[in-house]
């Protein structure tokens, strides 16, 4: 297998340039649009380091994968970036940098067959692959897919010798990814790695790689076809990423079969985004699979109004193109789906399963509804992370935004091991969360916990508003097993614990607020640090409830919900939602096995047939 790895790339040097694009002219869709290119081109350029001949930039980085602390650092992927946007500027004195830029960064590459790390490179310069806690394999997806728009568009203007470098830095990309085999249900990087493999195989003449790509299209369309959605559902990072995947794929791709797929995933891709904007906020409902902030920005909005050519405004024509790459890539989001958009005259429930049969004998099913005063949602079965969002709200303020969610905070850092469970009707969300013995602490698999156990100085579960808090009011008194009314300029919001125990641990409540954040917290540990084994308590669950209401409309007390615990089993009811959960921490599996919600008389975690 390597020494095939090796002949494929030594084969590769040979190959001619013909067919290839040379020249960035047609890469922008208007003189405005390139304008503002080189504006942001110039303003990310301040970031160069000369005497590396790469970006440097403050540290920072999402808690994992990295073991630095802090400093500058000088990242890979971002120099790609930035050097393909050089090339494209067609500016002369752009070209000297950017075959700098790639000269320097293609070298931090581990290009040894026989290396554990073939083919990716480290996050920054200043650490070595040997040091990343772990590795990050995704980095042959992220940098293949830079370099991969020098050979498509600018590989005649390199030095010969650079040329080859840039090719062989693709392939040996490639063979990293064909060895891994991200399976579909990693949704960015399967995308990722399917365009990086399929155009790099077609384009560069490798059959190997080009029959490696189809396959994974081919294995990526059925498993969306027959799940229904992407498993990174309705992820604002990431559905981004996937059609972008996809649009530079429509772009790329030239065999028509291939194409035909990708067509069928930008369509199923759009739909996903559309029914879950909220017009009222322009925010992106919830659920969110993964989310790395809470609110939308310029840059998605940016990238909703070019996909559907101008005629859906989200942002000012100053901020359409304000990006170094916009202008790569062209979505196109169908036309039938731009009134999702722009308008919103009646409250709307959508409901879909995510996922089919993602969660043991259960759907993982999202349920959205958007009310012209605010939005809500849920994902039936979920978890804490920090990247989740499984119950969210948005509603407007006079100020701006407003944004709710629940959180798990273990020393103040989200905790992956908190599950959570939903049934939602409308404005109203029953909801559990409870502990699961098997995942990671603060991500849900690169730091497993050892033995069911974590050390602890804090653990609290939150109810966390964001955004425009001024006019936001929080109760006077927040007991358990007690309503609490918040109350915003047009949303009242009721929550309440219904059950709350923590093994022996002595609960209490708090509430608070910073400039930008409001709370309501159940703490169910603060102390000196101590172990907490979760294997030898025999109940950790927590039950609430939670309901919407204009303000405009009369809001009576909410109705108390009941719970029974029996044979370590929590079972919770309000209204015509009722949930059951395993109330003693268990491994995911069982927890997901385990549990059911009804809405009235239906199943709502089952919506496939």
């Amino acid at each position: 297998m390597h020494h095939n790895m090796r002949i494929a790339v030594f084969l590769f040097i040979g190959l001619t340039t013909a067919g290839v694009q040379t020249c960035a002219g047609d890469l922008f869709e208007s003189a405005a649009g390139k304008q503002a290119f080189l504006k942001a081109l110039d303003e990310r350029g301040k970031s160069y380091d000369p005497n590396e001949c790469m970006i440097r930039r403050p540290f920072s980085s999402p808690g994992y994968h990295t073991t630095l602390k802090g400093g500058y650092v000088h990242p890979t992927r971002d120099s790609f970036n930035y050097a393909v946007a050089l090339l494209d500027s067609g500016r002369p004195h752009d070209l000297d940098r950017a075959c700098a830029i790639l000269q320097r960064v293609i070298n931090l590459q581990d290009q040894d067959p026989d290396s554990r790390t073939y083919g990716i490179w480290s996050w920054f310069m200043e650490e070595p692959l040997d040091n990343m806690s772990p590795p990050d394999w995704n980095w042959a997806d992220f940098c293949g897919t830079q370099l991969l728009q020098v050979v498509i568009d600018h590989i005649g203007r390199l030095p010969p010798d650079l040329q080859v470098q840039v090719r062989n830095a693709v392939i040996h990309a490639c063979h990293s990814i064909k060895r891994r085999d991200v399976k579909p249900g990693y949704t960015n990087i399967a995308l990722m790695g399917t365009y990086v493999t399929l155009v790099a195989g077609e384009r560069m003449g490798v059959p190997e790689v080009l029959e490696y790509g189809r396959m994974r299209l081919r294995r990526f369309m059925e498993y969306a076809r027959e799940k229904g959605a992407f498993s990174e559902y309705n992820s604002p990072t990431y559905s981004v990423v996937a059609v972008a995947e996809v649009t530079r794929m429509l772009m790329h791709v030239t065999t028509p079969a291939d194409r035909e797929l990708v067509e069928e995933l930008n369509r199923l891709a759009w739909e996903h985004i559309a029914r879950r904007f909220h017009v009222p906020t322009r925010q992106w409902a919830g659920p969110h699979s993964r989310a790395y902030r809470t609110f939308l920005g310029d840059s998605e909005y940016a990238f909703i109004q070019r996909a559907t050519g101008n005629r859906v405004k989200l942002v000012g024509e100053d901020k359409l193109y304000d990006s170094s790459d916009a202008h790569r890539v062209r979505a196109v989001c169908p036309e039938d789906l731009h009134s999702y958009f722009t308008t919103l005259a009646a409250p709307r429930l959508e409901v879909e399963a995510f996922v089919r049969g993602g969660a043991g004998p259960h759907d993982i099913v999202g349920t959205t509804y958007l009310h012209p005063d605010f939005c809500l949602g849920t994902v039936n079965i979920g978890d804490l992370w920090n990247q989740r969002r499984p119950v969210l709200a948005y509603w407007n303020t006079p100020g701006g935004r407003l944004a709710m969610r629940i959180r798990c905070l273990h020393d103040d850092y989200d905790y992956s091991s908190a599950s959570t469970f939903t049934v939602q009707d409308k404005a109203d969300v029953l909801g559990a969360i409870t502990f699961a013995t098997d995942r990671g602490d603060t991500h849900i698999s690169l730091d497993r916990i050892k033995e069911a156990t974590i050390r602890v100085k804090d653990l609290r579960i939150r109810l966390e508003f964001e955004g425009d808090i001024k006019d936001l009011r929080l109760p006077d008194r927040f007991e358990l097993g007690k309503p609490a009314r918040i109350e915003s300029t047009k949303v009242a919001v009721d929550f309440t614990v219904a059950h709350a125990i923590f093994g022996d641990e002595p609960l209490r409540t708090e509430t608070g607020r910073s400039d930008n954040k409001a709370w309501l917290d159940v703490v169910l540990y603060s102390g000196p640090e101590r172990p907490i084994n979760f294997a030898t308590i025999d109940e950790a669950a927590i039950a609430f409830t939670l309901a919407l209401t204009p303000t405009s409309t009369p809001v009576a007390l909410p109705s108390p919900a009941k719970t029974s615990t029996e044979q370590s089993m929590l079972t919770t009811t309000w209204k015509t939602l009722s949930l059951t959960t395993p109330a003693k921490p268990t491994r995911t599996s069982q927890q997901q096995e385990d549990s059911h919600g009804k809405l009235a008389s239906t199943a709502p975690w089952k919506v496939s047939d």
